[in-house]
């Protein structure tokens, strides 16, 4: 007993010496980023995965094992599949412009010279601006009525357009609006890549008469390969989840034409009709596709490297 009493106490002090260390104290900064983590992240996680399997409404006052009948509805719910169909399409049009119009518009401003950094600063703009100031500010000049580009249009004689009512239209607003918020994001990343290329590549590819574009192209593109999957790995996750620009916007109107994914599972939890196994269940779908897709980007990713 004694001996027992004498390791523990000697593992303990162990512990404290290596918390008390230059390494171990490290944990104490990372420690309040670890528990935000838990508490909005791991927990949540957790919880929304046990809820798919119950019917359970938003007091979780009546909640009712249901097993894999949730994930049956789910599949066979046309409003969600519409979703899935709406955020694929969102992200079919986002991701490209944003993995590779950025890297563009990125090699562009790269030098460091003052209207590169007057248009950096431009472009970065929107990203620090809350979602909902943007989608008032666009719905306020997208106006059918009082919008100042409506009006515009409307003087050349293209009539007056409504932007966030037309079912074909409006998905594409939405979709450019979110692009216009985080374009900057994608743009300064790339920016940092081009910039700590070696310049000696430049100089190489000069010498041998290559232009500015071949540059790009033979230099550039293959030199920031690791930044191109991470933007992409990331801009696809982010576009797979969009939310506050529809919501602000348009809500997910007209006829569900803009309702993502998040949208719906947003609505079903916390409207008249709540459903809080429902709406987890269609969360742990929309998971498993954005982990699957982020794993194998991963992956590729690491690939490459290698």
């Amino acid at each position: 007993m004694d001996s027992k009493t004498t390791r523990k106490d000697n593992m303990f002090i162990r512990i404290c010496r290596y918390f008390r260390s230059a390494e171990g104290s490290a944990y104490y900064f990372i420690l309040p980023s670890i528990l935000l983590l838990l508490i909005f992240n791991v927990i949540p996680l957790f919880v929304s995965s046990s809820m798919s399997f119950f019917d359970a409404n938003m007091t979780l006052d009546k909640v009712n094992y249901v097993g894999i009948d949730n994930f049956v509805k789910a599949f066979s719910d046309s409003r969600f599949l519409n979703s899935l169909k709406v955020t694929f399409i969102f992200t079919a049009i986002e991701v490209p412009v944003q993995v590779f119009g950025a890297m563009i518009i990125a090699a562009l401003i790269a030098k460091n010279n003052i209207t590169n950094k007057f248009f950096r600063a431009i472009y970065f703009l929107p990203v620090i601006c809350s979602a909902t100031s943007i989608g008032i500010m666009w719905k306020m000049i997208l106006h059918s009525n009082v919008g100042f580009l409506t009006y515009a249009l409307s003087s050349m004689g293209l009539g007056r357009i409504n932007f966030f009512n037309n079912t074909h239209l409006t998905i594409f607003v939405v979709t450019f609006i979110s692009i216009w918020r985080s374009f900057g994001i994608s743009a300064i990343v790339y920016v940092t890549a081009i910039q700590n290329v070696n310049a000696s590549l430049y100089e190489a590819a000069k010498m041998d008469g290559a232009g500015n574009l071949r540059q790009f192209i033979n230099v550039t593109v293959p030199s920031i390969r690791p930044t191109f999957w991470y933007i992409l790995m990331t801009r696809l996750a982010g576009s797979l989840q969009i939310f506050d620009i529809v919501f602000m916007t348009t809500g997910g109107g007209p006829n569900y034409t803009t309702e993502s994914t998040v949208s719906y599972v947003y609505s079903r939890a916390f409207s008249s009709e709540a459903s809080m196994g429902y709406a987890s269940t269609m969360s742990m779908i929309l998971f498993v596709i954005i982990m699957t897709v982020t794993v194998l980007l991963y992956r590729r990713m690491n690939a490459e490297e290698r």
